[in-house]
């Protein structure tokens, strides 16, 4: 180390020179900033899509395990149907069809189970695990069906809904709109009907 004497006093070069290397350094600490910056939301825009096609591939697992349990229901009651179980009020149904499906001037609908007779319908809608939320657009089919299907406009309809599982609030809902319950109790096939009404 040199002693005192060595050190030089500040000209202006030296001071210039000095910010020059300072204004040297901040730049290429801003350029490795920017660099940084510029990784970092590459790495994140790679993660962001990566994320999108996971979540992609998930929801088409689970929306075609969701669409599996929902034929399922609709397999399981409609073969009770077919079976024998016709009957809604004392009517008893001469025939079954599963997913008929209308379209008429921007009006569409399916209908999972349809049972027919001369004088009457009974629209089911089928779910593996209803929900209340499910109600309103069963109300909505014998509405739609009416105009889909002109034919039975004079018809009575009855609205049911089967499900593998009901819970309370949901099943008390179906009584209190008209709507027969179908549910699975043990290896049979369960219709309340007392409150059934004409649609």
């Amino acid at each position: 180390m040199g002693n005192l004497h060595d050190i030089q006093p500040a000209t202006p070069e030296t001071v210039w020179a000095i910010l020059q290397e300072v204004a040297q350094s901040q730049k290429e600490s801003k350029a490795d900033f920017d660099q940084s910056k510029a990784d970092f939301e590459r790495r994140m825009d790679e993660s962001k899509a990566d994320f999108d096609r996971r979540m992609k591939v998930i929801q088409k697992t689970l929306g075609g395990w969701a669409d599996n349990q929902g034929s399922f229901a609709e397999e399981y009651f409609f073969n009770s149907f077919e079976k024998g179980q016709k009957n809604f009020l004392g009517e008893n149904f001469d025939d079954v069809k599963k997913n008929l499906k209308g379209f008429w001037q921007g009006i569409e609908d399916e209908y999972d189970i349809v049972l027919y007779n001369h004088t009457s319908v009974a629209l089911i809608e089928a779910k593996y695990k209803a929900h209340i939320n499910d109600i309103p657009k069963v109300l909505k089919k014998a509405d739609t069906f009416r105009i889909l299907f002109p034919c039975y406009k004079d018809f009575r309809i009855y609205l049911g809904l089967a499900s593998m599982s009901f819970y309370p609030e949901l099943e008390q809902e179906c009584i209190n709109q008209g709507i027969a319950v179908i549910k699975q109790v043990g290896d049979t096939v369960v219709i309340n009907d007392k409150h059934l009404k004409v649609f």
